[in-house]
């Protein structure tokens, strides 16, 4: 593992580290250690989830659901950075020694980056409504303004007919873009405006160099990311519960192996359950 310092001069002190796989894996694992160790913590925020989900949609689609249910569903990954704010406070304090009790998840709203950290959170917010425009855009298209009356009438127009299967390779393409964009811009953002108090865009560059730096392995986290979340959802969104916990810690794990400390600040060792 090397260390690569940011040239601009508005990253201060970042020095950004150069990363493998088993370091993905490695910080994945302490994810799950960080929520075995409470995982009860942890339930009712992981439910707020596909909540707020279904609620987005709703009002982004009125009564026509349908064609957004996939869109939805794949659009999750999109809002996970900001969503699993609470995560990312629990392993810092955890790291810290200090109370990790639920209540104390929400410590990041009393954080003086948190005007930066809202301001991310917006742009992600964004960044989802374009994906679920682009997607009914597309879907509008190809099948017109009337949606399928019923979810099996959906399933027959997509995987019967050859519309329905451009709409799968060209939706799928559409959200990949809008998946590297957001991977790109947030895979350390948040953890870096709660650990370092910078601005937003300081955090956002830092984030991109360090996905250029890195980019096979943070190609590899995004493909977990992606894995993981669908695992979630065929369980109907349970399996977030799980799942949502254990990807924010390791973000901050992740975020802890990509960016070094800062000078003279020492990262208190993990201990090995092994």
């Amino acid at each position: 593992m090397t260390q690569i310092n940011a040239a601009d001069q508005h990253t201060l002190d970042l020095q950004i580290r150069d990363i493998s796989i088993s370091d993905v894996n490695d910080a994945l694992r302490h994810g799950f250690e960080d929520f075995w160790e409470h995982p009860s913590h942890y339930a009712f925020a992981a439910l707020i989830y596909p909540v707020v989900m279904v609620v987005v949609g709703f009002w982004v689609s009125g009564r026509n659901v349908l064609p957004l249910i996939y869109p939805l569903a794949s659009g999750f990954a999109l809002l996970g950075p900001f969503v699993a704010l609470i995560f990312y406070e629990i392993s810092r304090r955890q790291e810290l020694g200090l109370d990790t009790s639920w209540k104390h998840g929400f410590g990041a709203i009393r954080s003086p980056a948190f005007p930066a950290i809202l301001a991310v959170g917006l742009l992600l917010c964004a960044l989802f409504i374009a994906w679920l425009v682009a997607a009914q855009l597309l879907f509008t298209s190809l099948f017109g303004s009337q949606a399928p009356e019923s979810f099996m009438a959906l399933f027959y127009e997509v995987f019967t007919t050859t519309r329905g299967w451009m709409l799968i390779i060209f939706g799928n393409l559409v959200g990949l873009l809008f998946a590297l964009a957001v991977l790109s811009i947030s895979v350390v953002t948040f953890p870096l405006l709660l650990d370092r108090n910078v601005k937003a865009g300081v955090a956002i560059r830092t984030s991109v160099k360090a996905t250029s730096i890195n980019t096979v392995p943070v190609l590899f986290w995004g493909l977990l990311v992606g894995v993981l979340l669908a695992l979630g959802m065929v369980t109907l969104f349970v399996g977030l519960v799980i799942v949502m916990p254990v990807l924010g810690h390791a973000t901050w794990h992740l975020y802890r192996k990509m960016i070094a400390p800062q000078p003279g600040r020492e990262v208190r060792k993990r201990r090995s359950n092994r």
